[in-house]
């Protein structure tokens, strides 16, 4: 009997780590609904990350899935579920993607392309074994309701997520691992140091709209869409390792302040 083929998988972008993953979502558009699904069968065999394959991405997915893969370091490393593990994946992959993803929106960097890669593996699996937020609790179901890239809502939704959780955290050790997140975008975009995380949020916000990204309205997402992407968010998986109870008016406010 002829032994089945191993399953590789080669990333194209540098964005969501699945190829180190169990994950896979699926697109409903009749239904307006992305499904994530989770099964050991979906962990490849062989995972071959080759950088090269990225260059030349066009700029606009560059943007979104780079914003993606800097979302999937930070919030592992802020979520409840936190380990030693993953802490050394992600303490080390935050300063260097949000560094090579800047260099990448001021020209084509081959350099910078391998920091993506390696940042998008380590966001697959710190985000495998330890979990996420309410970035990704959102953006599953404004993807599907909208039908936006997944990416482009990550990254928008990043900074005011940030803040939104920042204020709401009560734990100290927590608010220090804010603390370092702010540090590591403020220094980034040469900001000062001991700059506050609403102004590192803001500055990264800013940053991203004069590269392109566009705002949740300018993604389809009215006020509709944003009252069941909260319910359905308060369900979601990604949700639960949240660093702070969030309410859906709380979910709501993050969407507006998204744009």
């Amino acid at each position: 009997e002829t032994p089945p083929l191993p399953f590789i998988a080669m990333p194209t972008t540098a964005g969501t780590g699945a190829e180190v993953t169990r994950n896979a979502v699926i697109g409903v558009p009749e239904h307006r609904r992305k499904v994530s699904l989770r099964d050991p069968r979906m962990l490849p065999d062989i995972a071959i990350v080759d950088p090269a394959l990225t260059d030349d991405c066009p700029r606009d997915v560059t943007l979104a899935s780079g914003l993606d893969a800097i979302t999937q370091v930070i919030e592992p490393y802020l979520c409840t579920r936190a380990n030693a593990m993953t802490d050394a994946l992600c303490r080390d992959a935050i300063p260097r993607g949000l560094q090579a993803l800047k260099r990448l929106m001021e020209g084509e960097d081959a350099g910078a392309r391998d920091e993506m890669a390696w940042v998008s593996l380590c966001g697959g699996m710190a985000l495998a074994n330890a979990g996420l937020g309410a970035v990704h609790g959102l953006a599953g179901p404004l993807g599907g309701l909208a039908g936006a890239p997944h990416g482009a809502i990550c990254g928008v939704l990043l900074p005011p997520v940030l803040v939104a959780n920042r204020r709401a955290v009560g734990d100290p050790a927590v608010i220090a691992r804010f603390d370092e997140v702010a540090g590591w975008i403020g220094n980034a975009f040469g900001l000062p140091e001991g700059m506050s995380l609403e102004t590192a949020a803001s500055v990264l916000a800013q940053w991203s709209r004069d590269n392109g990204l566009p705002v949740l309205s300018a993604m389809g997402v009215d006020a509709a869409i944003r009252a069941s992407a909260a319910e359905a968010a308060a369900t979601s998986s990604s949700m639960k390792a949240n660093p702070a109870a969030l309410s859906a008016a709380d979910l709501d406010a993050v969407m507006l302040a998204a744009g």
